[in-house]
């Protein structure tokens, strides 16, 4: 079995993670979206879902004993620090043991790559937001962060999430200053332009990581 090669991936939020994931998997990567392990890991009879209830009240549900409304309890979170401290110490165990979970699973697939450009171990990007603030970022040999002015940020999350400016620049506001990401940077993807530019970044960072693989 070839051991995982580690790509952190992270970047505030509305930076364009997402599609810079997409170009990775696309050249053959393995990704795993750790935001979307959180929504898994809070679904209805979860422990973290039971948890997380007993810890913020059932009026954080969309309908009683339904799924967690994410924009209620982000409206708790994202304006008390402990609050969100209390959630992630509820979340994060749960979410890292099925990352692990998906890098055991790539150990035993083989055939890494693409039919093009083979490797000779799988490649695993981890999507993560708090990757910095994890312990992720010490088991990753590259650490991606995903970068656009703040201003780009703020539009993206009115326009694709619907949100009210006051809210978006609370959300960004409430992350960690992205200094704080580009200290542990190994590559840094600039998301401010077209699509064309980000994929050029993307596909010259991608051949450091296939030399390392290779060697």
């Amino acid at each position: 079995m070839a051991k995982p090669y580690l790509i952190g991936l992270t970047g505030g939020i509305a930076c364009g993670k997402s599609t810079v994931v997409a170009m990775l998997a696309a050249l053959g990567a393995s990704t795993i979206d750790a935001d979307r392990v959180t929504h898994r890991v809070q679904r209805p009879g979860t422990p973290v879902y039971q948890k997380i209830v007993a810890t913020f009240g059932s009026h954080i549900l969309a309908v009683p004993s339904g799924m967690i409304d994410r924009r209620k309890l982000g409206d708790i979170v994202f304006t008390d620090s402990m609050a969100l401290h209390k959630l992630e110490q509820i979340v994060h165990p749960a979410v890292r043991a099925e990352i692990r979970a998906f890098i055991a699973e790539t150990e035993m697939v083989g055939g890494y790559g693409t039919r093009t450009q083979p490797l000779a171990r799988p490649v695993v990007v981890i999507d993560a937001i708090k990757l910095i603030e994890s312990s992720w970022v010490k088991e990753c040999q590259q650490v991606w962060v995903i970068t656009c002015a703040e201003s780009q940020q703020i539009e993206r999350l009115m326009t694709t999430r619907g949100m009210p400016e006051s809210e978006a620049r609370r959300r960004v506001s409430a992350q960690a200053p992205q200094s704080s990401r580009l200290a542990h940077a190994t590559v840094v993807i600039d998301n401010s332009d077209s699509q064309n530019s980000t994929r050029a970044q993307v596909d010259a960072a991608w051949q450091t990581v296939v030399a390392e693989v290779r060697t």
